[in-house]
């Protein structure tokens, strides 16, 4: 199996206005994100690549369009705009326009990542 990532970077807001008052993550908070897109196959292409890097510059264009400096919460109209819903959420949007998808990582600190691989 071949597999190749690659990482994009933005910032945002969010608020889990679900949990305890006294919880950090109920106030209005925001992070430096890192997600990670994990493509895998069982042969290359006949470029010799699982998919060419820059054939993912879609997803850089929809992280800086849609996500980048904003408050999550009114971009996905939800208030449990996890990391672990992010990567969920990220892998769908990925699969729907490259099948060799197989992961998709989220991470908001540098401690901590969610994954979501099916």
């Amino acid at each position: 199996m071949f597999r190749i990532t690659k990482e994009f970077h933005f910032s945002a807001s969010h608020q889990l206005c679900h949990l305890h008052q006294d919880h950090p993550c109920a106030r209005l908070h925001g992070h430096n994100y890192i997600v990670v897109v994990e493509l895998a196959c069982d042969t290359l292409d006949e470029d010799g690549f699982v998919l060419d890097y820059n054939a993912l510059a879609p997803l850089k264009r929809y992280i800086d369009d849609e996500m980048d400096h904003r408050h999550l919460n009114e971009v996905f109209g939800h208030d449990k705009v996890t990391s672990e819903w992010m990567a969920q959420m990220l892998y769908d949007w990925c699969k729907a326009r490259w099948d060799q998808t197989s992961a998709v990582k989220v991470s908001e600190t540098p401690k901590t990542w969610a994954e979501y691989r099916p």
